[in-house]
This record gives C-alpha cells, structure tokens and sequence, in this order.
C-alpha cells in the first residue's frame, strides 16, 4: 500500500495519480487507486531495488544532483550557460535571444526540463530549443535524458543527412524506416513539403527527416537503458530548429510551441505551431483503438481523455504519443514527433515553447500579451510566475503543476540585452529567493 501512495504521488498531472485542474477532478485519483494498486502486482517498473527488474531507487532531485561525487555546484554569473558547450543553456537565465525558467510546482521533484543551444550544430544561423514534461516515477530522469541526447542525436542525423545528400533522394520521408509503427503514424502526418514550398531549398526536408530519425532513435535508447526505467515513465517533448528564416518544429506529446506576430493590422496576435496530441483527437483515438489500447476519461475528469490498456485500468496516460512509456507502445502510444515548418517574416517577433502546466490555465492569447509586456530578460519568468498564480486562483484544491517556458525572440532589440553583470544580478537574486525549481544547483 505503501508503494501504491508513493506511485500516486510521483505520476504528476499526465497519470491517474494527480488530478489535473477541476475540484472534482481532484477526486479522481482516489476513484483509480484500487486500479493501480492492482497493476502493481504487473507492471515491474514500480518496484524497489530487488524486485523483479532490479530497477534502481526512487531519487529525490537534491540526490540526483548528488551523484557526480557528492558535491553540489553552485552557479554563478551567467551560468544558465554549459560552459562545456558554448551557447547552451539548460537553467533558469536568458541570453541575448531567449529567456527561460522552470519553476517547481507542489507534486515533489520537478519532472520538467528545457534547453537552449545557440550555434546549434556548430552553425551561426541555427538555434535550437526545446521543453520536456516528464511523469511517472522516473518521468525527471527521462525528461533530462530527453534533453541531454535529443539535440545531439539530430545533429547526427543532419551530419549523416549532409554526408550523404547525392546518394539521398532530398524528397524521401522517413516514414519507411518505422517498420511496424508505419502504418500507424501515417494516419496524422502531414505530407512532405514539395521544394517550390520551401523556397527552393532541401534544407527542411532534411530537417524534418532528421527529426523523425533522431526521435526513433532516441526511444529505441531509453527501452535498453540500464539506469533509468521507463515501462511506466516518460516525457513530452516539444522542440524547434531556427535555421535562418526556416523554423522547423517537433512535437511529441502535449507540451506547446505558440507564435507571437503582427497580423495586417499590425495587432500582436498568438498563432499556434503545434496540435496538442491527445488521446482524444480522432486520429490519435483511431490509431489508440488499432493497436487494441483504450482511450476514455474518467467519471470525475470529463475533460482530461486518457490511454489506458487493454484489460486494465492502468496507466491513464494524459498523452497520445511521449518518449518512453514502454507498458502502453503496443497498444497505440507512439514517440513519432508531428512536424511542421514555418517560413519567418518581419511580422514574427517571438515563439514560446512551454509544458502543460502553462497552457492549463493561460490561453495563447494570454501568453503572448504577457511576454510582449515584459522585459525580455525576464519574459519566461514573468509567464511562469503568472501561470502559478492562475492555477492557485483557478484551481485552488489542486496541486501546483511544474512548469517551464522558453521564450526565443526573433528580431533585435538591443534596448533590451543583458549585460553579463546583469545576467550575474538576476541569478544571484533568485538563489536568495529560493523560488527557483531548478536554477540553483548545477545538473547531472
């Protein structure tokens, strides 16, 4: 029983564990306890050290932090940059063209992750940015798993893409490669984008035939990982590559990508990049369905469909497709990223990338007005702190969801960079605070 309360509190807001936003909806884990208690018994990768799988222990993020020797590392300056690769930041801070922050919620361990890598790939054009939602015991293991290899398997595929351009038809997609996922991944992908739609270029077809491949592989190295199990744990992952004026977009899961831009009026209005893939759009239910899984909400969550398998009531994930979740990929789950392409213009002032913890209680058009309205050195900030605030009035009986936001700015604006005393002040005072959920200790 034990064991049962301690799976209850770690599965966040993406598992029958934790409610996700009504006050009714906060009784519904109680209504799926028996259930998981039940699928304890057959599913190994809720068990201790010893049992079954010889799974490793449960780690709290203070532990996790502790395992490169013991020592903590405190950051200083701009240190949301890894210094070991230029350009890339993983911690709460921002740069000339992004802010980002995450902020621990009230459901133990932060599960959320993000990233930014300018000079993505070694390329002076090229940014790359991402946030990663995890759930289940070892959802914050795999969102940072996700974080950490993700980008370089891509560059590797765009290097392999290059490499082997006169040998590679430029408008092949990567659909054949998934074997016994093809068919099933069709029935929501767009179709490739022919190149007069691309100015001519083959650059985003191989962009999105890198992101296709890297995400297989990617999924394949989490099912043989030793130290981290992922049969019951998982992550979102919604990620994008600016490559000049091309932004070629990633999803898996519900996590989501908007754009901040002018329409004719010159009104700053939202658009959405991303479709957040749940069980419940019709594709995403028709494929759930194929693969023998089912899809349903709970009595006292009428809003919030979740997969569940065949036979039992177990484990209600709130996602058609994430990274890991091993116990649902036969039954419909799949790791295949939707992906799309935007062309920039001069209209476009900004994109933000954020978990679901954002878009729950915050609507596109709420987003953009707050990070148009604020400094952008603090933009992901303020939006994070605004969404915690939202869900504490909207959902008061409910837990505080972890949240992160990445915030990339698209056009200059040189009244508004941060100087690297600036960027020291900033981080300095959110340690005092101690509001950070992970700015202050260095990561594995």
């Amino acid at each position: 029983m034990t064991q049962a309360v301690e799976v209850l509190n770690r599965y966040g807001t993406d598992l029958v564990g934790e409610p996700r936003g009504s006050d009714s909806e906060c009784l519904a884990g109680f209504e799926c306890f028996l259930n998981v208690v039940r699928a304890l018994g057959m599913v190994s990768c809720i068990s201790e050290v010893g049992a079954g799988g010889g799974s490793p222990p449960l780690l709290t993020y203070a532990q996790e932090s502790n395992l490169d020797g013991g020592k903590k590392r405190r950051l200083r300056g701009s240190s949301s940059f890894d210094y070991k690769v230029p350009g890339r930041m993983f911690l709460n801070g921002s740069s000339d063209v992004a802010s980002m922050y995450c902020k621990q919620g009230k459901k133990g361990i932060n599960q959320d992750a993000m990233l930014v890598w300018e000079n993505f790939g070694s390329r002076e054009d090229t940014i790359f940015c991402g946030v990663f939602d995890g759930h289940g015991p070892y959802g914050h293991r795999v969102a940072k798993k996700v974080r950490d290899s993700f980008p370089l398997k891509l560059i590797s595929q765009l290097e392999l893409h290059h490499k082997n351009k006169d040998e590679h038809n430029g408008h092949n997609s990567a659909a054949g490669s998934y074997n016994s996922e093809e068919q099933f991944k069709l029935v929501d992908e767009k179709p490739s984008p022919v190149d007069h739609e691309l100015d001519g270029t083959n650059s985003i077809l191989a962009l999105r035939e890198s992101f296709l491949k890297a995400s297989k592989i990617m999924d394949r190295e989490l099912k043989l990982h030793r130290e981290i199990d992922c049969f019951c744990s998982g992550t979102t992952a919604v990620t994008l590559v600016k490559q000049g004026l091309n932004l070629v977009v990633g999803n898996v899961g519900d996590s989501r990508a908007i754009l901040g831009t002018r329409d004719h009026d010159d009104s700053l209005i939202a658009v959405q990049l991303t479709i957040d893939l749940k069980p419940n759009l019709p594709k995403e239910g028709e494929r759930i369905k194929l693969r023998k899984g089912r899809a349903f909400c709970l009595q006292n969550e009428p809003d919030v469909p979740r997969v569940w398998l065949p036979n039992t009531d177990f484990p209600g994930l709130a996602m058609a497709r994430a990274f890991g979740d091993f116990c649902l990929k036969d039954f419909g789950l799949i790791a295949v990223p939707d992906v799309s392409y935007h062309h920039l213009t001069e209209k476009d002032e900004f994109v933000v990338l954020a978990t679901d913890g954002i878009w729950d209680v915050l609507s596109n058009e709420e987003v953009v007005d707050i990070v148009a309205s604020s400094p952008r050195s603090t933009a992901a900030r303020v939006l994070v702190e605004t969404a915690a605030k939202a869900r504490r009035s909207k959902f008061p009986f409910c837990k505080v969801d972890d949240c992160a936001a990445v915030c990339l700015f698209l056009n200059s604006d040189s009244s508004d960079k941060l100087t690297q005393e600036a960027a020291t002040d900033q981080l300095e005072q959110s340690s005092l605070l101690g509001e950070n959920g992970i700015g202050v200790e260095a990561e594995k």
